[in-house]
């Protein structure tokens, strides 16, 4: 049977700050992310399963990316645990505020890298992750491949 490429989006809000850099976006700002987990696999061929049809049932796909990055990532704020930023950190951590510290510089780039490793860890083993897209405005975005990674 064919192989078929499945796709859901997910939008979450995450602030950041990015340290050492020479642009505005060293300051704490944030973006309306929207994520594209895009999976490969065969759809299923047994009449009798329920999920019949399916590469993946859309609900299950939404679990793990839900549990794994929205519920994690949605209004926090994302430093890099190894910065100045620490101290600012500590400071909203304090104030009740939802902060993660982070081995990486919070870009579009490394944020999409993280995901695909936390994504590929959840998926059944029949289930590949082709690719994740992620968009921090409407004209800028990260991909992830997994031909690319191989």
């Amino acid at each position: 049977m064919s192989k078929i490429r499945i796709t859901k989006q997910f939008s979450f809000e995450t602030g950041h700050a990015l340290y050492g850099y020479d642009g505005k976006c060293k300051n704490v700002h944030g973006h309306s992310y929207n994520l594209y987990v895009t999976v490969i696999g065969t759809p299923i061929s047994d009449t009798t399963d329920v999920k019949y049809g399916m590469v993946i049932d859309f609900g299950d796909l939404k679990k793990i990316v839900k549990e794994e990055i929205v519920d994690v990532f949605d209004h926090a704020t994302v430093f890099n645990k190894n910065t100045p930023h620490v101290d600012l950190a500590k400071e909203l951590q304090a104030r009740d505020h939802n902060v993660l510290l982070v081995d990486y510089q919070p870009t579009s780039e490394m944020m999409v890298i993280d995901f695909s490793e936390k994504i590929k860890q959840r998926l059944p083993n029949n289930i590949k992750l082709h690719s994740l897209k992620l968009s921090e405005t409407a004209s800028s975005f990260a991909e992830w491949f997994a031909s690319d990674n191989d």
